[in-house]
């Protein structure tokens, strides 16, 4: 297709035109010159880079790295070797205390420790000292602590609004111990008010909801109880599949041919061992219905572990409730059920002695620097080129490919930005001549934990961050498709947008420009900070934090290309007199986004271990956060009525609220309390 375009009457004058003219012949010669000095500084193609890139990734992505998780042998190894790839090219890598490594560490586990003991009293002297492997088990999921207190049988612990459905109203959890059950009510209900569509299972169902809401309002510990309902569901698929396997093993021997003597002893032993498992899971529930605690460990990343929590048997409740409250939580359940109405109630006289021991597990991570010193009257300005190294190493959290535990080698995630950062490094330190302003090449560690590694420099930066003039970041850039190339922060600064239309025709890319700074990678610090940013990315894709993210199925000659591009804007910025201007954008870039919860507009900070509560390391521009005057470094310890622990209580105590409300906000700033009140805006 041709467009056609018919030029509008002129209404210059003579004179006007003449200046235009000349005005547009100063702005041929600057731009002439401007060319010509970049080629002075060494403009030069690099030969050999896609078997660079290739030899490099192809390391960063063994199986021998082990997916680069945080806390494997594999990170270690990468790390050391980026920092020997950034010392090859050229680089200073002694600038961070002697070395290239800005040190600091992460909780990564937790371990079982001693004492652990739960025992219930009675107001009749009862005494019931519970034995922990069989009849409670404590949480991962929560704190250590030694506490006493009420009994507060709790119900689901759900508030939900919109089902007009609270265990939590009308109960005074204060320094209280909570008795929750598992899942939702009326679970027999396909058509129920907390059915999940497709199959799936309500988010009030979720533990850390159900934690998050004892805690914000003011339970000191909690006793898990599964619901009696999925117990029964779960015998009754227990006893199925043991019918069905004896069921199989009769059909397989009675197909067998009589002369295959070696298939009709197989599928006799088969046959037998059906049997046997079948007469097992009769006996036992005979004896009982199942009733299996959850193993320390289970759901150990869902919530902050503000609280001692333990999960305890059916069988030990039922003993309290009956002398409490003349029923069962079988009972209990089927009331609730019956009229859709709460039945949280105090445990008259009955308390509780609890203690639980869970140590954290540190582990040392690092950033990794190399420097490259600028020359001349700008050498104290800094540009930061970036990538994260780790990834999400044998699965779990952060893996989309549930239950895998295989080598997730994060080719593209984030191996294709690694090598790219690492060939920037090789091209710019061999130039002939130095660029006027220094060039820090960072690769960050524990992007997938939430930004930490940025967010720590950031905080913690080894050069003066108002004097660092942009950052430039790659983060997936290895399966350019039709040569689409996304860039975000085209609107940080104000000559971002003509610099990238301009580089990004010269390399033939389709580019779609996101203008906001903020977005779902460590340029997201940056800005945060106030510094312009740009940051290249290729798009998601089936494999992404799947095993499947392999090396040989990266686009090289696409990794070229960007690396080629985004050199050039480098050295354009190192040479221009002028640092890039800083522009606030309002609003957030995301490469998906579901919820309906309203928008606040805080940034997490994840790299922060302190008091409880939800440290935030930000605030996005425009955005309700920042109008009520909220900070970077503010810890929010309550949103509403509500207590918050975490980013998990502040997640579910927003959802309590829509667009439009004014809520109280109390932040702990420079160790003193402080009440903001904000007002929520509509979802984004």
């Amino acid at each position: 297709m041709t467009l056609s375009h018919t030029p509008a009457r002129s209404t210059h004058t003579s004179s006007q035109r003449s200046l235009a003219t000349g005005h547009l012949a100063l702005c041929a010669v600057l731009l002439a010159a401007i060319t010509a000095t970049a080629a002075a500084w060494g403009a030069k193609a690099v030969p050999g880079t896609q078997d660079r890139l290739k030899s490099d990734v192809q390391y960063l992505s063994s199986d021998k790295l082990e997916g680069r998780g945080v806390g494997t042998k594999g990170l270690d190894l990468a790390a050391d070797f980026v920092r020997q790839q950034f010392k090859k090219a050229g680089l200073d890598v002694t600038r961070v205390d002697g070395g290239a490594f800005q040190k600091f560490t992460l909780v990564t586990d937790v371990k079982l420790a001693k004492p652990n003991a739960v025992k219930l009293l009675g107001p009749k002297g009862q005494s019931i000292d519970l034995k922990i492997g069989s009849d409670f088990e404590v949480c991962a999921f929560g704190g250590s602590g030694k506490i006493s207190g009420e009994l507060v049988f709790l119900g689901y612990a759900i508030d939900a609004a919109e089902a007009h459905y609270s265990d939590l109203k009308g109960v005074d959890l204060k320094d209280k111990i909570a008795i929750i059950m598992r899942r939702t009510p009326l679970q027999g209900d396909d058509d129920g008010p907390f059915a999940a569509p497709h199959g799936g299972i309500s988010r009030h169902a979720a533990l850390r909801s159900k934690v998050s809401n004892a805690f914000g309002a003011g339970a000191r510990a909690i006793l898990f109880v599964n619901d009696p309902h999925s117990n029964r569901s779960n015998a009754k698929q227990a006893l199925k599949r043991a019918r069905d396997a004896v069921v199989t093993a009769a059909v397989a021997l009675d197909g067998a041919k009589p002369e295959d003597e070696k298939k009709q002893a197989e599928t006799r032993r088969r046959l037998k061992v059906s049997v046997a498992q079948l007469k097992k899971v009769q006996a036992r529930q005979k004896i009982g219905l199942p009733d299996p605690l959850m193993k320390f460990g289970y759901a150990r990343s869902g919530n902050t572990g503000n609280l001692p929590i333990a999960h305890i048997t059916q069988k030990v409740l039922d003993q309290v409730l009956k002398a409490s409250l003349k029923t069962t939580l079988a009972g209990l359940e089927a009331a609730i059920d019956k009229d859709f109405k709460a039945k949280s109630q105090v445990l008259p006289g009955w308390t509780i002695q609890m203690q639980t021991s869970i140590n954290t597990v540190r582990t040392e991570v690092k950033n990794v620097i190399g420097v490259l010193e600028g020359k001349g009257p700008l050498k104290d300005e800094t540009i930061v080129i970036g990538a994260h190294y780790d990834h999400v190493g044998l699965g779990g959290r952060g893996s989309l490919a549930p239950g895998s535990k295989e080598v997730h080698n994060g080719a593209d995630d984030n191996g294709s930005g690694t090598v790219s950062l690492i060939e920037l490094a090789r091209r710019l330190a061999g130039r002939k001549k130095k660029l006027p302003r220094r060039i820090v090449f960072i690769a960050f560690t524990a992007e997938e934990l939430g930004l930490i590694g940025s967010a720590r420099y950031v905080k913690n930066p080894v050069f003066p961050i108002d004097k660092t003039v942009a950052m430039f970041n790659m983060d997936m850039v290895g399966r350019l498709r039709n040569r689409k190339l996304t860039i975000f922060g085209t609107g940080t600064a104000p000559r971002w947008k003509t610099l990238v239309e301009t580089k990004g025709k010269q390399h033939e890319f389709a580019l779609s420009l996101k203008p906001s700074g903020f977005g779902p990678s460590d340029h997201s610090s940056f800005y945060g900070e106030k510094v312009p940013v740009l940051h290249f990315f290729t798009g998601t894709h089936s494999d992404y934090h799947r095993p499947g993210d392999d090396w040989p199925k990266l686009n090289l000659a696409g990794m070229e290309s960007i690396v080629g591009m985004l050199e050039e804007i480098i050295v354009e910025t190192a040479l221009d007199k002028q640092r890039p201007k800083y522009v606030e954008i309002k609003g957030r870039a995301r490469v998906s986004r579901m919820g309906s919860r309203p928008y606040f507009g805080s940034i997490p900070d994840f790299g922060t271990d302190g008091p409880k509560g939800y440290p935030i390391s930000g605030v996005a521009p425009g955005s309700p956060a920042q109008k009520g005057g909220l900070k970077g470094g503010d810890l929010i310890v309550q949103f509403g009525p509500t207590k918050i622990g975490g980013l998990d209580d502040f997640d579910l105590a927003l959802r309590k609220f829509k667009g439009g409300d004014a809520v109280n906000v109390i932040v702990v700033r420079d160790g003193k309390r402080k009440t903001l009140k904000v007002t929520l805006a509509k979802p984004r």
